[in-house]
């Protein structure tokens, strides 16, 4: 098996067979917060069903994304803290918090299997059936359906709450819209900037021979302002995990639509002196690393996933399909193209893909890293001003703690060089996130919660995005989901200080004491850029 297996959608036929699952829940996403919402509802005596689209569960976790970034250890709580615990027992260590994909497979895995919790893949929603503001059943392409008394949207791009008509939005507000200061278009962010004046034209000097390919736009009128709200999104990629073991070192294969014109303005970047594409390689055990995006010109895909968040399972794989070759493209092109200098192709004969791991695709990861798909719009909406503990909310279901980080948007031509716009990194101290940020307003659906795509601001977003946060939330939204099934009730209508006690009773971390210490700008410059 190989790259022909690298999908994110193939259409799957009418099964003349097709079956009826009822549970109490229904999770639509095998997710981390997918996985810890389907254990803490176990736990509390609900049956359940994941329901997920892909080949595989565990999403970004188990997909690459070995370097989570935690913020502060202490805000971590419940089974994303347990999560971690079995990372460390895996390698038999008192304490390990990166881990190889297959690490995180192997927790995951192990965790359906112990608590016996079904898992149905391959599964691609097509619609869902609701009455009287309740979800009765979501129905997918294959014909199977899925009954619940309570759903849980799980996904990264939120296809559950915008086929239940919960309302959401795309892309990034503008800082007027919620009074905040980090939102909107971001010009002159001191971080993943060109440290060169780089022409962007493919002959230099003029612009009539057209842009080099990479950069969005070269209108001035398409500028904007700043904090200026749009429709665009920060860059995916995907999550690399590389080795320089040689006894496991597959060297990088050409990509299935490989195009080395794509790369003519990092290879312009490097001739001026900068080469740093590869700088953020975290290690990993056992001779591995993961790799991400780095400076100007690294594995984000910029301005190429717009269309993501609200396109057709087709339109996003088309889109997979260019990231796919643009990412393993850059590795190819960096370690064979004779234009490359000698000393960087050397440097990157060492490095390849470990082939212990994505067997099934590869050695590739199959999950591309959706930073950012839709978000809901529910009673509260958290904004930079939670993240900078401005404003508080008295009903908290965990912690988030990273800074607000957001990528690149998009690559554009100002006074004849290149700039890149939308990175955010600003340090913060944990806060609280709000139950009723998980969900939806009462008219809109009664008996569905976001973990996800919750409901926040853009920016508010780039802090919560976190994998462990995204546990944090799956498990505090089955708790309210149980709740409301013990009480016959709304999700609206759970009780806060019920729901309290049961996280507390879970180990989640709720609040922030003031014995805790935390250093914002020293965990920020520690982990700078891994997300």
């Amino acid at each position: 098996m190989g790259f022909s297996q690298l999908h994110y959608y193939i259409p799957t036929e009418k099964l003349e067979n097709a079956i009826i699952i009822e549970k109490n829940l229904i999770i639509y996403g095998g997710t981390p917060a997918g996985i810890t919402a389907a254990i803490q509802a176990t736990r509390m005596g609900l049956t359940v069903a994941i329901v997920e689209f892909s080949h595989h569960i565990g999403g970004m976790t188990a997909s690459g994304l070995g370097a989570t970034d935690l913020g502060a250890e202490d805000a971590v709580g419940g089974l994303s803290k347990e999560f971690y615990q079995e990372i460390a027992k895996y390698y038999k260590k008192e304490k390990q918090c990166t881990f190889e994909p297959k690490a995180a497979q192997h927790v995951f895995n192990q965790w359906m299997k112990d608590y016996n919790i079904p898992v149905y893949l391959n599964q691609h929603l097509a619609e869902v059936v609701k009455e009287e503001g309740e979800i009765i059943e979501i129905r997918v392409e294959d014909g199977n359906r899925y009954k619940g008394k309570f759903f849980l949207d799980c996904s990264y791009e939120g296809d559950l709450l915008a086929k239940s008509d919960v309302s959401y939005f795309v892309g990034r507000e503008s800082n007027v819209t919620y009074q905040e200061i980090y939102n909107g278009i971001q010009f002159g962010a001191p971080h993943h900037k060109f440290e060169k004046w780089i022409d962007p034209y493919v002959v230099e000097g003029q612009p009539a021979s057209g842009l080099l390919p990479g950069i969005t736009e070269d209108n001035p009128k398409q500028l904007g302002y700043q904090g200026q709200g749009d429709r665009r999104i920060q860059a995916y990629n995907f999550r690399i995990c590389l080795t320089q073991e040689k006894e496991i070192r597959v060297p990088f294969p050409k990509p299935p639509q490989y195009d080395a014109e794509r790369y003519q303005l990092l290879l312009r970047y490097i001739h001026a002196g900068v080469w740093d594409a590869m700088n953020l390689h975290t290690m990993l055990p056992n001779g591995k690393s993961d790799l991400n995006n780095y400076g100007a010109i690294s594995t984000d895909n910029l301005g190429r996933n717009y269309d993501w968040p609200e396109g057709s399972y087709e339109r996003r794989e088309e889109i997979f399909q260019d990231h796919l070759n643009y990412d393993l493209g850059m590795l190819y092109f960096l370690a064979n193209d004779a234009r490359v200098p000698d000393a960087i192709r050397e440097e990157m004969a060492t490095w390849g893909l470990p082939k212990d791991e994505f067997e099934e695709t590869g050695h590739w990861p199959h999950q591309l890293y959706i930073r950012e798909g839709r978000r809901m719009i529910s009673d509260y909406v958290m904004t930079d001003r939670n993240c900078l503990q401005q404003t508080f909310v008295k009903d908290s279901i965990g912690l988030a703690s990273f800074h607000m980080d957001s990528h690149n948007c998009r690559r554009v031509v100002i006074d004849g060089r290149c700039v890149n716009e939308g990175d955010v990194q600003v340090a913060i101290g944990p806060y609280e996130i709000s139950y009723r940020s998980i969900r939806p307003k009462a008219e809109e659906c009664t008996n569905l919660l976001v973990p996800v795509c919750l409901s926040c601001s853009h920016i508010a977003y780039g802090s919560i995005r976190m994998e462990p946060v995204f546990m944090i939330l799956g498990q505090s939204a089955a708790a309210a989901a149980a709740l409301a099934y013990k009480h016959k009730t709304t999700v609206q209508d759970v009780k806060y200080e019920e729901l309290k006690k049961e996280l507390l009773k879970a180990n989640q971390v709720v609040e922030w004491g003031a014995d805790r210490q935390d250093d914002p700008i020293k965990r920020m410059a520690a982990t700078f850029g891994k997300e």
